[in-house]
Protein backbone atom coordinates (compact mmCIF):
# COMPACT_ATOMS: atom_id res chain seq x y z
CA UNK A 1 0.00 0.00 0.00
CA UNK A 2 2.74 2.44 0.84
CA UNK A 3 4.48 1.80 -2.51
CA UNK A 4 1.24 2.53 -4.37
CA UNK A 5 0.80 5.72 -2.35
CA UNK A 6 4.36 6.80 -3.16
CA UNK A 7 3.84 6.13 -6.87
CA UNK A 8 0.60 8.13 -6.89
CA UNK A 9 2.27 11.02 -5.06
CA UNK A 10 5.12 11.09 -7.58
CA UNK A 11 2.63 10.97 -10.47
CA UNK A 12 0.65 13.80 -8.88
CA UNK A 13 3.76 15.99 -8.72
CA UNK A 14 4.82 15.14 -12.29
CA UNK A 15 1.34 15.73 -13.74
CA UNK A 16 1.05 18.97 -11.79
CA UNK A 17 4.34 20.32 -13.11
CA UNK A 18 3.45 19.23 -16.66
CA UNK A 19 0.07 20.94 -16.41
CA UNK A 20 1.70 24.18 -15.26
CA UNK A 21 4.21 24.11 -18.10
CA UNK A 22 1.57 23.30 -20.71
CA UNK A 23 -0.73 26.09 -19.53
CA UNK A 24 2.15 28.54 -19.71
CA UNK A 25 2.85 27.46 -23.31
CA UNK A 26 -0.58 28.62 -24.45
CA UNK A 27 -0.85 31.84 -26.39
CA UNK A 28 -2.44 34.73 -24.52
CA UNK A 29 -5.92 35.59 -25.78
CA UNK A 30 -6.65 38.86 -23.99
CA UNK A 31 -9.72 39.63 -21.95
CA UNK A 32 -7.95 39.02 -18.67
CA UNK A 33 -6.32 41.25 -16.11
CA UNK A 34 -3.90 42.62 -18.71
CA UNK A 35 -6.79 44.20 -20.65
CA UNK A 36 -8.11 45.73 -17.48
CA UNK A 37 -4.87 47.67 -17.10
CA UNK A 38 -4.63 48.66 -20.77
CA UNK A 39 -2.47 45.88 -22.14
CA UNK A 40 -2.71 44.31 -25.56
CA UNK A 41 -5.34 43.87 -28.23
CA UNK A 42 -7.71 40.90 -28.06
CA UNK A 43 -7.09 38.14 -30.55
CA UNK A 44 -9.50 35.52 -31.84
CA UNK A 45 -10.76 33.02 -29.28
CA UNK A 46 -10.37 29.89 -31.41
CA UNK A 47 -7.29 27.75 -31.80
CA UNK A 48 -5.15 29.01 -34.67
CA UNK A 49 -3.65 25.80 -35.93
CA UNK A 50 -2.92 22.14 -35.55
CA UNK A 51 -0.17 22.76 -33.01
CA UNK A 52 -2.49 24.86 -30.83
CA UNK A 53 -5.24 22.24 -30.96
CA UNK A 54 -2.77 19.48 -30.08
CA UNK A 55 -1.48 21.59 -27.19
CA UNK A 56 -5.06 22.03 -25.99
CA UNK A 57 -5.70 18.28 -26.15
CA UNK A 58 -2.46 17.48 -24.35
CA UNK A 59 -3.17 20.04 -21.63
CA UNK A 60 -6.67 18.69 -21.03
CA UNK A 61 -5.37 15.10 -20.97
CA UNK A 62 -2.65 15.89 -18.43
CA UNK A 63 -5.13 17.79 -16.25
CA UNK A 64 -7.58 14.87 -16.35
CA UNK A 65 -4.78 12.49 -15.35
CA UNK A 66 -3.84 14.85 -12.52
CA UNK A 67 -7.45 14.84 -11.30
CA UNK A 68 -7.69 11.05 -11.49
CA UNK A 69 -4.46 10.79 -9.51
CA UNK A 70 -5.97 13.07 -6.85
CA UNK A 71 -9.06 10.89 -6.68
CA UNK A 72 -6.89 7.76 -6.46
CA UNK A 73 -4.92 9.20 -3.57
CA UNK A 74 -8.12 10.20 -1.81
CA UNK A 75 -9.62 6.72 -2.18
CA UNK A 76 -6.38 5.14 -1.01
CA UNK A 77 -6.29 7.36 2.08
CA UNK A 78 -9.96 6.78 2.88
CA UNK A 79 -10.29 3.03 2.47
CA UNK A 80 -6.80 1.57 2.92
Amino acid sequence: MSLLKLILQILLAVFGLLAIMLVLLHKGRGGGLSDMFGGGVSSSASASGVAERNLNRLTVSICVLWGLTCVGLGVLERFL
